[in-house]
């Protein structure tokens, strides 16, 4: 029998830790998969990543946001690329 190999790749349900204590959530583009890998960051991080993606809200107007590589990427609008991606915290 095959089994996923993570719990991205088996669909909805809590995100998985990874060894560096980075949850594991799907690529994608838009703020709702940044606002799901806050939402799982574990204790004090969720915090921390919650206030790092306001600011960046705040500061950068019509900010691009994407999860790749299991980190949050944030980009300007209308240009090719990313100014920030967080790994670790």
């Amino acid at each position: 029998m095959n089994k996923p190999r993570s719990r991205a790749a088996a669909g909805p349900g809590p995100a998985v830790l990874l060894s560096g204590g980075n949850p594991q959530i799907p690529k994608g583009e838009g703020d709702a998969p940044v606002q799901a890998y806050i939402a799982a960051m574990p204790g004090w991080k969720q915090n921390v990543g919650r206030r790092l993606d306001e600011l960046i809200g705040a500061a950068v107007p019509g900010v691009r946001k994407a999860v790749k590589w299991n980190s949050p990427f944030y980009g300007a609008k209308a240009q090719e690329g990313w100014f920030l991606a967080r790994h670790r915290l």
